[in-house]
């Protein structure tokens, strides 16, 4: 499934796609938690598009543990393989989910960020997951900014208001204004089916349209950590929250607690 030229892919670009990652059977399950997660939301869940939107998109987190279909699929898969291989570290922990949901005619944008800057996690080991269980054309996929996993860390802002919470104003570059001059940065993304999955670093710059038509968009991702990751707390409210973490590890330790479970060992 993974070939040394997109290893190579992954390492120079921040994000890749692989083909047919998972099998059907594995897309249903996810399928199947989604929904559970969308009849029954939990205190994390929030509405991220606005009040006079067509549509609506929904987002969850942190479920695993209380979702069986996403505790199945995190630990039987190949995601956390695929994760690894693409890192190159020895072991893979779970860091969390996420589901996002977008319903159809849903015109919010997600704007253009990177995922680590609103963490409670440093290290250059890290790869997220983002899988559909519906076809996704390209006008509503994730894209990326091939290369921006490098650095610097921009200045994270709330999506709906801008606001910088997470550091203070000025203390980070902010990002440009990239849907301003598309052509000068090197944009990449890919229309998607049930069974693929994106893989991309923490720190890769990326974002995603509405859905228009008739068609739902319903992605689950699951955040993977390398060997180099440890605990990097935050004086500020972290997305997502993990309340009593820093009494539990202290500032540069690895992430060794049950909360965040390996799921896969390099058998080399």
């Amino acid at each position: 499934m993974l070939t040394p030229d997109l290893i190579e892919d992954f390492r120079r670009d921040g994000a890749v796609r692989v083909r047919g990652a998972f099998t059907p059977d594995e897309v249903a399950l996810v399928e199947r938690g989604i929904e559970r997660n969308l009849a029954e939301p939990s205190e994390r869940a929030l509405v991220a598009s606005r009040d006079d939107d067509a549509g609506r998109f929904v987002e969850d987190f942190c479920n695993w543990q209380r979702i069986p279909e996403y505790e199945q699929f995190v630990r039987s898969s190949q995601a956390a393989s695929i994760a690894g291989q693409l890192m190159g570290t020895g072991q893979v922990r779970l860091y969390h989910d996420h589901m996002l949901v977008k319903e159809p005619g849903t015109r919010q944008r997600t704007p253009w960020h990177q995922d680590q800057p609103y963490y409670n996690i440093a290290g250059s080991q890290t790869c997220s997951l983002w899988m559909p269980v519906d076809p996704v054309s390209r006008e509503s996929t994730l894209e990326f900014v091939a290369g921006s996993h490098l650095g610097p860390w921009l200045m994270p802002r709330t999506f709906m208001d801008s606001q910088a919470r997470w550091f203070p104003e000025g203390s980070l570059q902010d990002l440009p204004d990239i849907e301003a001059d598309r052509d000068a940065f090197p944009i990449v993304g890919w229309e998607l089916e049930p069974g693929d999955g994106v893989f991309f670093h923490m720190l890769a710059l990326h974002a995603a349209g509405g859905v228009g038509g008739d068609r739902r968009r319903r992605a689950f991702s699951v955040r993977f950590m390398g060997d180099d990751v440890v605990h990097a707390p935050r004086a500020w409210r972290t997305s997502p929250e993990f309340p009593g973490l820093t009494e539990q590890l202290p500032e540069g330790a690895g992430m060794e607690t049950p909360l965040f479970p390996v799921l896969w060992n390099n058998p080399g």
